[in-house]
């Protein structure tokens, strides 16, 4: 398989299947000199691990990080920083008929055509929401590196799940508000709606989707290399590294497209002795590049395919239509585990330009 990398000078190498022995990550790029230890990693991991809530898959990971190379004396070195996760809670009978029966919604089939049935199917192997662990593992040590450097810092939270939305504006305040409840959204009587939906979808034997927001403050102007590689173009590119992710906006999004220019355009302002816009339609990028102002995004996740009710699907063996239960341990929704997930990979297209801009140094 290619495409198992991405970033230009900051470069992520995701390794791992969902049931094999380990997942990892390879984080190449990393200026040396970043004070850094297990313990920077291992809480956005526990923030993406679903724990013990009744919202989430009843598998049980640790999902605790090994640093393997890259690290010496508790600073980095600037060579390539390894890392790993031990699997250890796998039931890999559960797939044993999907070698046959095709699951709806799932890359299955593609799958099985694209490497001729060589790829390893248990839990989606490769194509598992279990590998949003190696991005977070490589974003962790990326966040860390903004923040220090450029004071640049990324808060993403669960906006909507199913219809259920939450109608404030997202404040500063609000930060430490996102991982105080189960499903990650900083206002507290919608994250008890939320809550009550994704309950109910599973009574049902359903699942439901939604949309993560992000927002990324102190962004310096100038980042982006347009035209193929602008600043919208390598954060999409990143967002749809997320299993479930079916759309991304940013600023206006598509609201924009309904407005006159008039209504649309950020006039430009000067405030404390620096430019800046009235508004943020354009999500703080013009051009592909970054304009100062805070980078905001939406991203939509799609249901969660695997759903306990019986399903039609192609039993590829007698390639005939066959009736498919799925059987495992699967989320209801997976919005709750998407910030970290989402924080990281910003973190790393946002680092990565960084370095390419020389705003970051290679060695710090």
């Amino acid at each position: 398989m290619i495409g198992n990398s991405i970033g230009n000078r900051l470069v992520l190498t995701s390794f791992g299947e969902s049931h094999g022995k380990v997942v990892g990550a390879v984080l190449d790029g990393c200026p040396a000199g970043l004070e850094l230890d297990e313990k920077d990693i291992q809480k956005m991991l526990d923030q993406r691990r679903p724990g013990q809530s009744i919202l989430a898959t009843q598998r049980k990971e640790g999902d605790i990080v090994e640093i393997i190379s890259g690290v010496f004396r508790g600073f980095t070195t600037g060579a390539p920083i390894s890392m790993i996760i031990k699997n250890s809670d796998q039931k890999s009978n559960d797939y044993e008929n999907l070698r046959t029966q095709l699951r709806p919604g799932h890359s299955d089939y593609p799958a099985m055509i694209k490497y001729n049935k060589f790829n390893d199917h248990r839990g989606g192997g490769r194509f598992s929401g279990r590998l949003t662990a190696t991005h977070v593992m490589g974003g962790a040590i990326a966040r860390k590196l903004l923040k220090i450097t450029l004071d640049v810092e990324t808060n993403s939270f669960t906006q909507q799940i199913g219809k259920i939305k939450m109608e404030k504006n997202f404040e500063k305040k609000m930060i430490k508000e996102i991982y105080k409840n189960e499903v990650r959204c900083p206002d507290a009587n919608t994250s008890k709606k939320m809550k009550d939906e994704i309950l109910k979808a599973r009574k049902k034997g359903d699942t439901l989707g939604g949309i993560i927001q992000s927002i990324t403050t102190n962004v310096p102007v100038g980042l982006g290399e347009p035209i193929f590689n602008s600043l919208e173009s390598d954060l999409s590119k990143a967002m749809f590294a997320i299993p479930s992710v079916k759309g991304i906006e940013f600023g206006s999004g598509f609201q924009g497209s309904e407005l006159f220019g008039s209504e649309n355009n950020d006039l430009f302002i000067m405030k404390k002795g620096k430019i800046e816009t009235k508004t943020n339609n354009s999500g703080g990028i013009l051009g592909g590049i970054s304009n100062g102002m805070p980078i905001t995004m939406r991203i939509a996740f799609k249901p969660v395919s695997s759903i306990a009710q019986k399903q039609q699907t192609v039993d590829i063996k007698t390639k005939k239509q066959s009736i498919l239960q799925v059987k495992g341990r699967h989320d209801p929704c997976v919005l709750p585990r998407a910030p970290p997930v989402v924080d990281s990979l910003v973190a790393l297209t946002i680092a990565d330009h960084a370095l390419i801009s020389g705003k970051i140094k290679a060695t710090l």
